[in-house]
């Protein structure tokens, strides 16, 4: 059975799924704002405000998306992430995690846990998405900045996105 609608369509539908449903949200409490009484138009109000950050959460969603296809796959269970890769991978639990990079010019995550643990997984690898999530349940992390980081348009080889509170303390007294 063929589809009625081009699969680049379908795609790009997808891809702005989360933004375009904020905004529908938010387009309902506009049209809701119209109904009497104050109380119905301050939960108007909530349902607005409540559907513009569901489009700004699907916007951050897809700036971190990465277009094309890298070997292995992510899997994100019970605050642990596993990386299974053709040749190399590992897990790290994400309450572990003291430090978060990028490598090979915004190609590759590198994730080290407390007892040295090392796991590096390709930006664009299959369930890669999910760390956005687990990344913002990292202490201080600014999603602006790993976001900026992903989108620069000549990233450095290397760039440290976030150190753990207390390493970055421990960084400060050894200067």
């Amino acid at each position: 059975m063929t589809s009625l609608i081009r699969p680049e369509l379908v795609t790009t539908l997808k891809r702005w799924s989360e933004v375009l449903t904020g905004l529908g949200v938010a387009a309902f409490g506009l049209w809701a704002l119209q109904a009497r009484g104050a109380f119905f138009q301050g939960l108007a109000g909530l349902i607005v405000l409540a559907g513009l950050a569901l489009a700004v959460i699907g916007w951050r969603r897809m700036r971190f998306h990465r277009d094309g296809t890298a070997p292995g796959v992510v899997q994100i269970i019970e605050g642990q992430i596993s990386y299974f890769g053709p040749t190399e991978g590992g897990f790290v639990a994400i309450g572990d995690l003291v430090e978060l990079h990028l490598l090979d010019r915004a190609r590759t995550w590198l994730l080290i846990a407390q007892d040295d643990t090392r796991l590096e997984i390709p930006v664009a690898a299959s369930g890669a998405d999910a760390l956005f999530d687990a990344f913002t349940r990292l202490p201080d992390l600014r999603m602006q900045v790993l976001l900026d980081a992903l989108d620069a348009p000549d990233p450095p080889q290397t760039r440290a996105i976030w150190l753990h509170p207390a390493r970055r303390a421990d960084h400060l007294r050894l200067r």
